[in-house]
């Protein structure tokens, strides 16, 4: 048994703990903030609730199985519904189109829209499952610390497609496969996700496409931080001791012995603001890579330095609004993508050499008060806005009721005048009741986020796989790393895979595949997720 300390109650630090405390270690979890869940946390106020980050539950099977690795499921953790449709699309100046929770209905949509595509779309699909699987199966579980497990029929015999898909944007792929503009975006859009554009993320992605258009999305009824409140409730249970209001200052290297320094334990700032020291025989970063590495370690122990960090790609920053709006909005739905017709303008002013705030954007727009009524008063809608923009945190911070940085505020101004023009909501602004903006400068200071990006590292060609960043310090015995900024990359689901190949690292466990789920007769098969129609 060890002990540990996890730093960060995100969702890669409450999933790791857990898993390492059911190992059998002695884990402690140390949060900055007052509550855990980090990008994942949640905003309550004047009896709306809000999600104050991720809003897609997307790859069902990856919480499913890491909720079995805790002896229980996702069905009985979560309220889950399928959302059809899956998502709305709204297009400047052209018909917006509504992708449906059903595989071929979608083809239909897609083939109706250009005639013709369904052939195209049928192979495109295909080969996103086939990829999807693949990456799953190999890629996706592992730390990459062999590659020899890689080198199996299933990947060998794929060598030239991955090959291609990886040196390929998505953009390409997507106007091989439809010439729509409009479908060519619905194929693209996913680079989102992934904190990029689809103009330098590689095609490989195009598996994402699976997810939408023929997995179907699912809602869980509470909002997202339910799942963060169901993986703490669970964290406790292992066992493990959470301390919030805790933020960590420097990890304690031990210099004694000969050979390479060994991981000590942290220094941090109790939330009274007295300084404290915990020892440790391993420490699990789940906080901000470049914070963790620039910050809390000297300079000769940093893995990755600032000069790794200056060649790197962030992903976008973000605008997020949080509104609460007095009566019904049913031009809306669930998810609502809205996309401007020039948007790789719109790409270019976000990643480009002289970043700027696009105008109009392209944005996503959550409205989870359709569905579920918890959300939001009686009578009252719950909207969550995302706009990416540069990843500068000079940008500014936002605040309530307006007051945050004139920059952020004004860039508010148009998002809310450009959804209300383009889905047809003449009076938004007036009735809008509850208003919230934040801004790169929020998740600088109040995430330690890199140059303050929304999601963390850039998925491109150089950022993914097993060119993205290890989860081993390579300076310092006994120093791990989970989280976005890490392998597998960024979303809720990498953020859980995480935690499980750090657990596998920890083990010497090499291979590619997920754990075996433990066999517990207490596990129920997962219901169907009910449909919302």
């Amino acid at each position: 048994m060890n002990r540990i300390i996890v730093i960060g109650g995100g969702i890669s630090g409450l999933a790791s703990a857990a898993l390492l405390a059911r190992e059998g270690h002695r884990v402690t979890l140390l949060e900055g903030r007052d509550e855990v869940g980090g990008r994942a946390g949640s905003w309550d106020h004047e009896g709306f609730r809000f999600d104050l980050g991720p809003s897609w539950y997307l790859m069902p099977e990856v919480f499913d199985h890491f909720y079995k690795l805790l002896g229980t499921s996702a069905a009985e953790q979560l309220d889950l519904v399928t959302l059809d449709p899956g998502y709305r699309v709204l297009f400047e100046g052209q018909q917006s189109i509504d992708i449906t929770s059903d595989r071929e209905k979608n083809l239909e949509i897609f083939e109706a829209i250009e005639p013709g595509s369904r052939a195209r779309m049928e192979k495109y699909l295909a080969s996103a499952y086939d990829t999807y699987e693949i990456a799953k199966k190999r890629f996706l579980y592992t730390s990459f610390a062999d590659l020899r497990p890689l080198l199996r029929g299933d990947v060998l015999s794929r060598l030239g497609k991955l090959a291609r898909l990886l040196l390929q944007p998505l953009s390409t792929l997507a106007a091989k496969t439809v010439k729509d503009d409009r479908l060519r975006q619905i194929l693209g859009f996913p680079a989102v996700f992934l904190g990029s554009s689809p103009f330098i993320t590689p095609s490989m992605y195009h598996l994402m496409s699976h997810l939408d258009l023929a997995d179907g999305v699912l809602y869980p009824m509470g909002g997202l931080i339910k799942l963060i409140d169901s993986i703490e409730e669970l964290t406790r249970e292992e066992g493990v001791t959470v301390i919030t209001g805790a933020r960590v200052t420097r990890i304690l290297v031990d210099t004694s012995q000969p050979g390479k320094p060994t991981a000590a334990g942290v220094e941090y700032t109790d939330a009274a603001g007295a300084p404290q020291a915990l020892e440790a025989d391993i420490v699990v970063s789940a906080a901000d890579l470049h914070h963790t590495e620039t910050t809390l370690l000297p300079r000769e122990l940093q893995t990755y330095p600032q000069e790794y960090w200056d060649k790197r790609t962030p992903g976008p920053g973000a605008l997020l609004l949080y509104l609460g709006v007095e009566g019904r909005l049913p031009e809306l739905e669930h998810h609502n993508l809205l996309f401007t017709k020039d948007w790789k303008k719109g790409f270019d002013a976000i990643f480009g050499d002289t970043p700027s705030i696009p105008n109009p954007a392209s944005l996503y727009v959550c409205k989870p008060s359709g569905v579920d009524p918890s959300v939001a008063p009686p009578g009252y809608e719950n909207l969550f806005v995302l706009v990416p923009i540069p990843s500068d945190p000079t940008i500014g911070h936002g605040e309530i009721d307006g007051d945050g940085d004139p920059r952020i505020e004004a860039a508010a101004d148009h998002v809310i005048e450009q959804i209300a023009s383009w889905a047809g909501i003449p009076d938004l602004a007036d009735r809008i009741v509850v208003r919230r903006t934040m801004g790169p400068g929020d998740f600088a200071d109040d995430l330690n986020s890199w140059r303050g990006t929304l999601l963390g590292p850039a998925h491109t060609l150089k950022q993914s796989a097993l060119f993205r960043a290890g989860n081993v310090s390579k300076k310092v015995d006994g120093l791990y790393f989970v989280g976005g900024s890490t392998i597998p990359g960024i979303g809720l689901p990498m953020c859980l895979i995480s935690s499980e190949v750090l657990l596998k690292r920890l083990r010497g466990d090499v291979s590619t595949e997920p754990l075996p789920e433990p066999l517990i007769s207490s596990l129920v098969a997962p219901a169907p997720a009910s449909d919302l129609r």
